[in-house]
């Protein structure tokens, strides 16, 4: 399989994960996009031994789209920071059956299972909760099919997921969080923006959703 590149430097890689693909190594076994990519490297610059590739942040294994990843440890560490002073920001498209307000603002606490995998909403003050904030637009809207463009502010796991599955609007898709069944989880990150780790020059990428239903029902492009 050969990686959708977007941008690659001696510091970054940038690239378009397929949906269904894991971010990283996990108990399946199945090809994950970060030892993909090592592949990639290493076959692309005849490098000998283990390649180093920095996993920054991820994507649920039934989402796609932008990705970036780190190519020394000190890119690494400067994009660890970005996520957590707010400098990287990641927008995404969702599509829902139900009906939101046109815009808005979530805000909720959020707490993971690793049990089970899953994510809840949970009181402020419940021990290990973590604070969620997402901002959404309407994009557009079609034959009882809401598309959203979401700007997260927080990266909290199946955030997105969890957050609109709460506010009654889960993604088609997504049945684990209550989600009418499609081929599909229609979920995918169209847009990243960062701080280049030495330059310092913002730097944004962006990759339009699959030509396939329900995406193809709007004519979708990725703006920054």
């Amino acid at each position: 399989m050969t990686p959708h590149i977007l941008y690659e430097d001696n510091h970054l890689l940038v690239a378009i994960k397929p949906q269904n693909m894991p971010s990283q190594a996990d108990s399946s076994r199945d090809i994950d996009f970060l030892n993909l990519l090592k592949q990639y490297i290493k076959e692309k610059y005849q490098k000998p031994g283990e390649v180093y590739l920095g996993l920054v942040h991820r994507l649920d294994r039934p989402a796609g789209g932008v990705m970036v990843f780190a190519r020394t440890s000190k890119a690494a560490a400067r994009l660890s920071a970005q996520l957590k002073d707010g400098s990287f920001q990641k927008k995404y498209y969702a599509v829902v059956s139900d009906t939101l307000p046109l815009s808005g603002t979530l805000e909720d606490h959020l707490l993971k299972d690793g049990d089970t995998n899953t994510t809840s909403v949970v009181l402020p003050d419940t021990p290990g909760a973590k604070r969620a904030l997402l901002d959404y637009d309407t994009a557009a809207q079609k034959d009882n099919l809401t598309l959203l463009s979401i700007t997260l502010r927080t990266g909290r796991s199946h955030q997105i997921r969890v957050q609109l599955a709460h506010a009654g609007a889960p993604l088609l898709g997504d049945v684990k969080y209550g989600g009418k069944n499609a081929k599909n989880l229609c979920l995918w990150s169209y847009s990243l923006s960062i701080l280049h780790p030495t330059k310092k020059e913002r730097l944004t990428f962006t990759c339009p959703p699959p030509s396939a239903y329900p995406w193809d029902m709007w004519d979708i492009t990725a703006p920054s």
